[in-house]
């Protein structure tokens, strides 16, 4: 029988997944708790012998949209689940991880919103004595690799509760990774952790179906089809076509800036597909927003499940990619930067077949990425009754992530820069998923109405990167096709729509609720994008900065920008003669602060060298420095470890990378961006010497250190000249999602983490 169209079409399906809020409830009308219970008292307050789900992480609870167990917690009591939460338990034995009883689902183990080890080391590995995330700051609360030993307590407390991973440490180490502290390639977590499912990404969708399958009596072994999870298998199905990965591995090199001093060009549009290419706005009006899509359906009246219909599937639909096993990427760094290459390339929810990796006789199976979550998705999930305030349980302590997080709204998740330090891609995705209008506007009045000690600022309206909200590729098809880590590296894509209308909007709606003294905006700019649209600059300069707006250049020379996949200095120079211009215009002093990192792969002492004069030129005088800090999953990790550039087809004949490696280079890098300090002098002498620069000693102005080490008095510095570059890898944890924020591969020797800064573009 000749097969008829539709049924070839059903051949090939569209992607889909159920609607976040369209389950039938697990209660009838489930009451919210004031706040989820962390003790049997609470429980028994609300009237429950059990709970159904017991979240264990390892932050103190603080019942906000900015804390991934908030949001976990929030969202399956929605669903109608009892959820209980064990924040900071101590990991010695297994009895605190059994104060709350048997949970009747499963376990839900994050480390919380940092990976353990940024949170706990510097990026010199020196163990810090605070934490962000604990009542009154107090290190020590949380074990090294706290996601594994969680796990492995929870096991031996109730040995048959099923373990359900997630957050930013399971998330970026769902395969073999390279582990910056122990300096080796370490399993797959859900390996180690001997747990039974990993969630990885934006985990809710994920969350619900698991914790609604498993109510319904489904084996937690059989629930093997979801995307955003990790799973272990003994062998690969028989229907499905396994691709060795080396035959996939042929996207084609990125190119390299021509210099850092122009202005990059424009990608090609056949970077992704082709497209007319981005006139812009006129410069005068707003143009009206574009619709978001893909777009959910309200629940229908009988709360039947319904589906989102993404995009096609634009390959076999039982086809996986196996990538080397744990034994081989452990065993050779050139195989670990292919593997690590093939990962990043199926990033994209669109395309992305199913990976698997060999860990001795199993094989750790990831699903595709998850669907991003639309727009009345993400509404429902910041709508839902958080107190916005610690759990009563601190009385009166300050937690320092929630003092500096407790009056911003996010707006936003994912990021498509693709830098390659830093995490965010692999964690929350490419695709932009932006709140509703309305529903950012709603919780700023609710805050304004119910947060106590409000002021009327608003510390933060943003996410990953403050601009780009509501922007996305012009066109689903080619969106669907690309397979490009960046949409901004080397130039702006010609499909990518740059048009800042909605997010000026935004501000403005935001600046005119009554009561709403000031709104300033703590993440990153991405510059390069937001001079595209010089409306936004001024709209930035004119209202929303208070002072100093800190960007990151993160490098000075070609060959540090293009293994970070950033732009040249060009479009610095650019986006500050905008914003001093429109400063001036508002008749407000404000200064930029550049951000930059040390030591990251392909710069060298030259390198580092060409910075130092440049600040020294500008006047700049940095506090705190930061140190590249390889986190897992990174691109420039998978640089780091290897000596080879996997942004181009891995092979032993790859370009090498320059590497700084070991600690006197990295203290030296760091010791460039701090030249004035005298404490740095006797080596950058010595370092200057054996570079044949000599004349950069000496007490002349143009001189970067004096020949003696004198104690120089201070001088007065032209204000907005002195600035402080203390960053860590926790900058972007200020905006988790289900699962947590993803980090940024960076930290500062001695510093604080900084949990409310974002990415600095």
């Amino acid at each position: 029988m000749t097969m008829t169209e539709p049924a070839r079409r059903l051949k090939n399906p569209p992607v889909t997944a159920p609607v976040l809020f369209a389950r039938p409830t697990r209660r009838p009308k489930p009451t919210p708790a004031p706040f989820l219970p962390m003790s049997r008292a609470e429980m028994h307050a609300l009237g429950w012998d059990a709970c159904d789900v017991i979240i264990i992480t390892g932050d103190a609870y603080i019942d906000h949209p900015a804390f991934g167990m908030a949001i976990v917690g929030r969202l399956l009591e929605s669903q109608g689940f009892r959820v209980g939460i064990i924040a900071q338990p101590d990991w010695q034995s297994a009895e605190p991880f059994a104060i709350l009883g048997r949970p009747t689902l499963f376990f839900g183990v994050t480390a919380g919103n940092m990976d353990s080890m940024v949170n706990r080391y510097t990026s010199d590995r020196r163990l810090r004595h605070d934490d962000a995330y604990t009542p009154n700051g107090e290190g020590g609360r949380r074990p090294d690799r706290a996601a594994l030993v969680y796990a492995q307590r929870c096991r031996e407390a109730f040995k048959d509760v099923p373990i359900v991973l997630g957050g930013i440490e399971p998330s970026l180490r769902r395969t073999a990774h390279f582990d910056y502290w122990s300096e080796k390639v370490r399993r797959s977590l859900i390996v180690d952790a001997k747990a039974d499912i990993l969630l990885f990404g934006n985990a809710e969708r994920a969350l619900v179906e698991v914790a609604h399958r498993l109510d319904a009596g489904e084996d937690i072994a059989s629930i093997n089809d979801l995307r955003g999870t990790a799973i272990i298998r003994k062998e690969v199905p028989p229907d499905y076509t396994v691709l060795d990965s080396t035959t996939i591995d042929m996207p084609g090199p990125v190119e390299t800036i021509p210099s850092p001093y122009q202005e990059t060009t424009a990608a090609s549009p056949d970077q992704c597909a082709s497209a007319p290419a981005n006139g812009g706005p006129p410069a005068a009006e707003l143009a009206p927003m574009a619709p978001i899509a893909p777009v959910a359906q309200a629940a229908p009246a009988d709360n039947s499940v319904t589906r989102i219909s993404f995009v096609p599937r634009s390959h076999a639909s039982h086809s996986v990619i196996r990538i080397p096993s744990f034994e081989a990427v452990a065993a050779d760094p050139i195989l670990y930067a292919h593997a690590s290459r093939v990962v990043h390339q199926e990033a994209n929810p669109h395309n992305a077949r199913p990976i698997v990796q060999q860990h001795g006789s199993r094989d750790v199976w990831l699903n595709p990425p998850p669907i991003p979550l639309t727009t009345p998705e993400m509404d429902f999930v910041y709508a839902l009754p958080y107190q916005r305030v610690p759990h009563p349980a601190y009385g009166k302590a300050k937690i320092p992530a929630y003092e500096m997080i407790r009056f911003s709204v996010t707006i936003q998740r994912g990021c498509f820069g693709g830098c390659t330090f830093c995490s965010i891609t692999e964690h929350e995705g490419r695709i932009i998923q932006n709140r509703s209008e309305e529903n950012i506007l709603d919780e700023i009045r609710e805050m304004k109405d119910k947060l106590p000690g409000f002021t009327g600022i608003i510390s933060d309206l943003g996410g990953p990167t403050a601009n780009m909200y509501r922007l996305a590729c012009k066109s689903r098809d080619i969106e669907a096709a690309c397979r490009k880590p960046s949409c901004v590296f080397p130039g702006i894509c010609p499909n990518l729509e740059t048009d800042h209308s909605a997010v000026i909007s935004l501000y403005r709606k935001a600046r005119a609720i009554p009561g709403i003294r000031k709104i300033l905006i703590a993440s990153g700019v991405r510059y390069d994008l937001a001079v595209e649209d010089p409306r936004y600059i001024k709209e930035l300069a004119t209202h929303h900065v208070g002072g100093y707006l800190k960007i990151a250049p993160e490098a000075f020379s070609e060959g540090p920008l293009s293994k970070m996949m950033k732009p040249g200095m060009g479009k610095y120079y650019e986006f500050k003669a905008l914003f001093d211009k429109y400063s001036a215009d508002a008749d407000k002093k404000q200064y930029l602060i550049p951000y930059f990192i040390s030591a990251h792969p392909g710069t060298t002492n030259e390198d580092m060298l060409e910075l130092a004069l440049w600040l020294k030129s500008n006047g700049f005088k940095a506090d705190q420095v930061q140190n590249f800090l390889p986190s897992p999953m990174a691109t420039a990790t998978a640089m780091y470890h290897s000596g080879k550039n996997p942004l181009r087809r891995i092979g032993r004949e790859t370009e090498d990378v320059f590497i700084p490696k070991g600690i006197k280079m990295r203290r030296l890098h760091k010791a460039f961006l701090r030249y004035h300090d005298p404490e740095n002098w006797p080596l950058l002498r010595e370092t200057l010497i054996q570079m044949n620069r000599k004349d950069l000693i000496g007490a002349r102005v143009d001189c970067l250190v004096p020949w003696h080490d004198t104690v120089a008095r201070p001088t007065k510095t032209e204000p907005g000249k002195r600035f402080q570059t203390q960053r860590t890898g926790v900058e972007n944890a200020a905006r988790p999602s289900a699962a947590g924020r993803p980090v940024d591969a960076r930290g500062a020797r001695g510093s604080k983490p900084k949990p409310t800064g974002r990415k600095r573009r």
